[in-house]
């Protein structure tokens, strides 16, 4: 084999250079068209933009009421969170946080009763789910609604 009988390997395949000279049959308008907002350089249309006319979220009737602007949002935690407390513990919020269990308390905390409480605490909460109550008060802890 010589270097004049080399061939260039088939899945090699030359990148499309756009707009660039004869023979790239890509000449001209490269591809776009004639003319127009999408044949300009530097063009980004939005999805929802429908060329000038009135938008489809204005055009459509607004009627009814959302109430997450005032909705409340607890922060939620489990009982099998609260086994990493000693016997005898009082947990409120503020014990909650500097653990790390809750990131902020949002519009209070709630009590879910997922897992299995194995210490005897008195938990203090905005909210308890009827279930985690039973399971508290089971394990030899109490519940205080704040």
């Amino acid at each position: 084999m010589k270097l004049n009988e080399l061939k260039k390997s088939p899945e090699t395949k030359d990148r499309k250079r756009i707009g660039r000279g004869p023979g790239s049959g890509q000449g001209k308008t490269a591809g776009k068209g004639e003319k127009g907002q999408k044949a300009r350089s530097g063009v980004s249309i939005k999805p929802w933009f429908e060329g000038g006319q009135t938008p489809f979220y204005r055009r459509v009737p607004k009627r009814g009421f959302n109430n997450a602007k005032f909705r409340t949002e607890f922060a939620v935690i489990n009982l099998s969170d609260l086994n990493r407390f000693e016997n005898g513990t009082e947990v409120t919020p503020e014990l909650l946080v500097e653990s790390g269990i809750i990131k902020k308390p949002l519009c209070g905390i709630k009590v879910l009763a997922n897992g299995k409480l194995e210490k005897k605490l008195t938990v203090k909460a905005h909210r308890f789910s009827s279930v985690a109550v039973t399971k508290i008060e089971e394990a030899g802890g109490t519940t205080e609604v704040i």
